[in-house]
């Protein structure tokens, strides 16, 4: 085989390994959300996206615009908007309009949101803890490492490094 024709093989054979480790990515975190839907559902009566709504507006004291929470969350402000509406029905989020400008609106986690919330992120870091109970301490932050790693380079590649 000449050098030229190895070092398509070589490539190939990375590219197929490079698929392979997207698909896993995958699978595992389709199992985990899934698991964690599930838990939702039973516990809660709720849903993933409402917990990460809940989640991203209980570490912003001062509330967020409906734009903020959808970068935060990378999903679009439509489907933003029907979970907060939902929220704002059931008293777990106010709805603020600033005098500064009348055509956005801060949304701010209520009283009673933060302790439903509260009672749902205890939860949640149980079931995590479940979930990835078969890792041992050295497993978890080889992953960490790993990941961090990733997301540098993909963050590189992004500002075209």
């Amino acid at each position: 085989m000449t050098l030229k024709a190895n070092r398509q093989a070589a490539t190939q054979s990375l590219s197929k390994k490079r698929l392979r480790l997207w698909l896993r990515l995958l699978k595992s975190t389709r199992r985990v959300e899934d698991e964690l839907r599930r838990r939702l559902r039973a516990e809660f009566a709720s849903t993933l996206p409402r917990f990460d709504v809940m989640s991203a507006l209980s570490r912003a004291p001062d509330g967020m615009k409906m734009k903020e929470i959808s970068k935060r969350l990378q999903v679009s402000n439509g489907n933003i908007t029907g979970i907060v509406d939902k929220l704002n029905e059931e008293g777990l989020v106010l709805r603020v309009t600033p005098p500064h400008d009348r055509r956005s609106q801060i949304i701010r986690l209520t009283t009673k949101g933060h302790q439903e919330f509260a009672r749902n992120a205890e939860a949640h870091s149980q079931w995590i803890d479940e979930i990835f109970g078969r890792l041992d301490e050295d497993d978890v932050d080889g992953m960490i490492r790993r990941l961090d790693h990733l997301t540098e380079k993909l963050e590189a590649q992004g500002k075209g490094d």
